[in-house]
């Protein structure tokens, strides 16, 4: 086990590969290794991985495809019936037709005497349910929705799950697309641990891929990629704790910036508070909520946070005060907020927009010229969608967004000259001209009214003048994502959520 590894939210920073990286990588380190023998180092992987997860299990069951996954899982069980384990393959394919690596796996795997079953999942009998599966039915090379007998094989192995049979997913899901973390059709496999091998994958982190690849393992065989050029970058809490918040002794409110909170319309004006009291809890020196709606009289204070200073029209005072601070604009500002977008996209030197400022600046090709502009005049931009707003700012559905979430969000960062958070499932991070990151903290906790309005908050008051909006948006989604660590059960409010951040950055245990 000691060349497997679990990638989880504690990592520092993970290389992630797309398919064609992946094949390149692969295509190197078989012309210097030799035929066979990194299918050797994945199948011992396996097979030592499953025995770590299921160390009781007598019964296991390989489902393996027609290509070389199918041959990873049939090397895997030879080696666990020569670790004294019931292995079974069922084979979904002719063996004269496998690829040379796979046709060398099963002429290994028959003269080792393992049980290989070259026919239909139907054959599989009730007393032959096993303990554990492992699922080499299809790799990174799947391009399309699994078709009749491998999509009945994954609904078979869902069956046998459901029963209790623990399952290991050899290098992706069987029916995931690994580039975009999206199955390519409805039969996928939903495995309860994933082992990437050689490379991490970017679609195991974000969108659907989470929920399908369960936990995720990473063996590179042996190969170093140390050298090799990424397309996404994987971030974590040990991208946040190589930072120090220490505040020397001559430092005084003025040294942290001031933070400025335009948003809070009619019946919303919770929003521009919590993103207040978020940019508080995160270090800023002084914070001033804009609410815009000044009718509101009863939220001029708040008596949980007295420290919030409540300014009327701020955004329209002297220009001096706009470029000394950071603002967030949009949280809870409804139609309002269409009238302080010029001035502050002209204006703020770090502008932070989030929800009701996205969907006017998406309504409006004047304000979207205006976004765009900011960068050549050396103003800095961190956009906040969700799935919904970034379809409005690319002008297509939701569904066509979550898709392709890590092309989606560099699309826009380019097309706005701006950093882009798009939150979800494994937020991404993007910004012109460098490559996206995953963020691997958080869990559906955070799926609850307001967490979006703290993360644009927390943002904003992380965001020191000499600080870059790449850095400061990646560090605040890390962050976000693991004050709600360790998940527990139900929503967490978004007002418990500024309190576990503000915990969490002064180091207090259970935070």
């Amino acid at each position: 086990m000691n060349s497997i590894r679990r990638i989880d939210s504690g990592i520092v920073r993970e290389a992630l590969f797309d398919v064609a990286g992946t094949r390149r990588i692969e295509a190197a380190a078989t012309g210097a290794a030799g035929p066979f023998a990194l299918m050797t180092c994945a199948g011992d992987a396996v097979a030592r991985l499953a025995l770590a997860l299921a160390p009781h299990a007598r019964r296991i069951l390989v489902f393996a495809g027609p290509g070389n996954n199918g041959g990873d899982g049939i090397e895997a069980a030879t080696r666990l019936c020569e670790m004294g384990r019931q292995a079974t393959v069922l084979l979904h394919a002719d063996p004269a037709r496998l690829p040379a690596d796979a046709a060398q796996a099963f002429a290994r795997a028959t003269q080792a005497g393992v049980r290989i079953a070259v026919a239909s999942v139907s054959n599989l009998q009730e007393h032959e349910a096993p303990d554990f599966i492992v699922d080499a039915l299809l790799g990174v090379g799947a391009s399309r929705a699994p078709q009749a007998e491998i999509a009945a094989a994954i609904e078979q192995m869902a069956k046998l799950a459901a029963r209790g049979a623990g399952v290991l997913a050899v290098d992706t899901p069987s029916g995931l697309d690994v580039d975009r973390g999206q199955p390519f059709g409805r039969a996928c496999v939903v495995a309860g641990d994933t082992l990437s091998l050689l490379t991490l994958k970017s679609g195991l982190f974000t969108s659907q891929g989470r929920d399908y690849a369960g936990r995720v393992w990473l063996d590179t065989l042996g190969v170093d990629i140390s050298g090799e050029s990424a397309n996404a970058w994987l971030v974590g809490r040990g991208d946040m704790h190589r930072r120090s918040d220490k505040r020397r002794q001559a430092q005084h409110k003025g040294s942290f910036g001031d933070v400025a909170v335009v948003g809070g319309a009619a019946g919303m004006t919770g929003a521009a508070i919590l993103a207040g009291s978020a940019a508080h809890a995160a270090g800023a020196g002084r914070v001033f909520v804009d609410l815009l709606d000044a009718d509101d009289a009863s939220a001029a204070f708040d008596p949980l946070r007295p420290e919030l200073m409540f300014r009327n029209a701020w955004w329209q005072g002297p220009v001096e005060a706009l470029r000394a601070s950071t603002v967030v604009c949009g949280c809870g500002g409804g139609e309002a907020v269409r009238a302080a977008l010029p001035r502050l996209l002209s204006v703020a030197p770090r502008l932070v927009l989030d929800a009701d400022a996205l969907n006017a600046i998406a309504a409006d090709t004047a304000l979207q010229a205006m976004t765009s502009a900011r960068a050549a005049r050396s103003l800095q931009t961190i956009l906040t969608p969700h799935p919904l707003e970034a379809a409005r700012l690319l002008g297509r559905s939701a569904d066509q967004i979550q898709a392709d979430r890590l092309a989606a969000a560099v699309e826009m960062a380019e097309r706005y000259a701006a950093v882009v958070v798009l939150k979800g499932s494994g937020s991404v991070i993007a910004a012109p001209g460098d490559r996206p990151r995953i963020n691997a903290t958080g869990n559906a906790a955070l799926a609850t009214a307001g967490t979006g309005d703290v993360l644009a908050g927390w943002i904003g008051g992380r965001w020191l003048p000499d600080a870059q909006a790449f850095d400061v948006a990646t560090r605040g989604v890390i962050e976000h994502g693991a004050a709600a660590e360790p998940e527990r059960p139900g929503a967490l409010r978004a007002g418990d959520l500024v309190e576990a951040l503000y915990r969490q950055s002064r180091g207090v245990i259970g935070a």
